[in-house]
């Protein structure tokens, strides 16, 4: 009976503790998709003021908009690469970031490490691209 309760016992800790860990990572992988997204938007916002003035389609200015994004990223304790695409209408965001384990350290899972990424179009227009 002591064996099996035992056993039991670390099985239910087992258990729990992947559910703790999971749901923590479930909630970083989150964070950090969301992190990449508001870096984006922020780079998004460096916009090339003089040729949106003369009517040409928004692009970024690519070195304020990735400074701007990296900052983000920087003042939110998290690391990441920013890259600006298609002529500058596109912002494409990696985010990487770790955390500390509740339960899984117990068998040696220290942290965990999530990913998270966005890509940002600019648009133009009240209602939406192209109008």
């Amino acid at each position: 009976m002591t064996l099996f309760l035992v056993i039991t016992v670390v099985g239910l800790l087992a258990m729990v503790g992947l559910c703790v860990d999971g749901a923590a990572k479930i909630r970083n992988v989150q964070r950090a998709d969301t992190l990449a997204a508001e870096a984006g938007r922020a780079g998004g916002q460096a916009i090339d003021v003089p040729a949106s003035i003369v009517g040409k389609p928004p692009v970024v200015d690519a070195r304020a908009a990735v400074a701007a994004a990296q900052a983000y990223l920087a003042r939110n304790g998290v690391a990441g690469s920013v890259a600006v695409i298609d002529g500058g209408r596109v912002l494409e965001v990696e985010v990487t970031s770790s955390s500390r384990t509740v339960f899984l350290g117990l068998i040696g899972i220290d942290t965990m490490t999530v990913h998270g990424h966005a890509t940002v179009t600019l648009v133009r227009g009240v209602t939406g691209a192209g109008t």
